[in-house]
């Protein structure tokens, strides 16, 4: 058996890759049109997008829906994290965003949020879901990671998840805690499939 991901997101593969190991993309995903993301929740998009695209071949296939929670936002950018600058928005201009609209606030919390969800042959299997809680800083610090990770402080670790290395990130961060949480259900439930 063979797992694949559909994603052209070249920061979630490498994170892909870190925790679940052997890891395929989708042959062909760049000729594949992509659904429209029309759920109001991670796990709906996730679902979703898992569903359509484990139609095109014939192993297992996840797909994660991710992104970051601001508490003083009322939950936004939430799942438009990666369009909230609008639908080509680049990382900068999320996080731009992101920092005018906080301006003047004082309630920072945050919380980055992961859903993978793990389908084949157009059936769901199942979902994973990570958080990780922090706060928003002022402005990015940190070159690492990608999206809103220079933007995001985690307390326990006195800095970004910009400023950290990969390894000290996916030990806590979202989508860590939902692809190990798949690796164990495929290792343990999947194999011999």
């Amino acid at each position: 058996m063979r797992l694949y991901c559909a994603t052209t997101n070249s920061g979630k593969l490498r994170e892909f890759i870190q925790i679940v190991g052997d890891v395929h993309v989708l042959p062909d995903l760049k000729d594949i049109a992509a659904p429209e993301e029309t759920g109001v929740t991670f796990e709906e998009n996730a679902v979703l997008k898992a569903i359509y695209y484990s139609r095109f071949c014939d192993d297992p296939l996840f797909v994660d829906d991710s992104g970051l929670e601001v508490d003083a936002l009322d939950g936004a950018p939430g799942v438009y994290s990666a369009r909230f600058a609008g639908p080509d928005a680049t990382d900068e201009e999320n996080n731009r965003l992101v920092i005018e609209k906080m301006r003047g606030e004082t309630n920072r919390r945050a919380r980055f949020v992961c859903v993978v969800a793990l389908a084949a042959k157009g059936e769901l299997l199942k979902t994973f879901r990570g958080e990780v809680e922090g706060e928003l800083l002022d402005e990015p610090r940190g070159s690492n990671g990608f999206g809103y990770d220079p933007l995001f402080f985690y307390p326990p670790f006195g800095h970004s998840f910009g400023e950290v290395s990969a390894d000290q990130k996916m030990q806590v961060s979202h989508r860590g805690k939902a692809l190990r949480a798949m690796r164990a259900y495929v290792d343990q439930e999947m194999r011999n499939i």
